[in-house]
């Protein structure tokens, strides 16, 4: 005696294709579809030969494989991303500074992180020099710093103003930058045999605007 077994069932199908209701034979939803995949035929086609642009099951067939392959060539079509200081995500930007030897403060904002390292080849060019430390102190605090030296007169007539120069900084009101913050910095930039004094203060506030009162039209 024989076992009854159901009807099969019968799948249409439409130029060789899978129906389009976005699920498999067996009910269950296709996988979701890679950004840039076609949903029909593989577009490797277009890199064979013509004979082969109509044949759907080969159109099929290397569908599988786009579908892998296809979020990996983006990937490595996107790796120049990682060396654009203005395109690296954000905990990249330490990998990438640590190729021009900068280690990053991750304490100042992201857009200041990036602008160091864009900066770095010009930081490095003019490291141990006034400009060099100005730069670098600006691209961190975001202030202008005013740097003097002693002149060659002030520096005969006594000798022990050699090789020390000042940094002055006004700070705005409620700036969190600090004395040993500015320092750190000054003692990695500048020259080994130089000596610094750091000078903080107030910066005066905004001038208010006031509004011209406007004229009368004459009667």
């Amino acid at each position: 005696m024989t076992t009854p077994t159901a009807p099969a069932t019968v799948i249409p199908v439409r130029d060789g294709l899978p129906p389009s209701n976005g699920r498999t034979t067996l009910g269950r939803p296709y996988p979701s579809q890679p950004l840039g995949v076609p949903a029909g035929m593989s577009s490797y086609l277009e890199h064979l030969p013509g004979i082969y642009h109509e044949s759907h099951f080969l159109g099929r067939f290397l569908l599988i494989f786009e579908h892998i392959l296809s979020p990996i060539d983006r990937t490595v079509g996107s790796t120049w991303t990682y060396f654009d200081p203005g395109l690296v995500p954000d905990e990249f930007l330490p990998w990438l500074a640590s190729w021009t030897g900068l280690a990053l403060d991750t304490r100042i904002p992201a857009e200041n992180r990036r602008a160091v390292v864009q900066a770095a080849p010009e930081l490095w060019r003019w490291r141990g020099t006034r400009r060099g430390l100005r730069q670098f102190i600006h691209l961190y605090t975001g202030i202008d710093p005013e740097i003097t030296e002693p002149t060659l007169s002030e520096i005969a007539s006594n000798r022990s103003l050699a090789y020390r120069f000042t940094v002055r900084l006004a700070l705005p009101p409620g700036s969190p930058v600090t004395r040993a913050y500015i320092e750190t910095i000054v003692e990695a930039e500048k020259p080994a045999f130089a000596a610094c004094a750091i000078e903080l203060t107030d910066a005066p506030p905004p001038p208010v605007r006031r509004r011209a009162r406007g004229r009368r039209a004459a009667e």
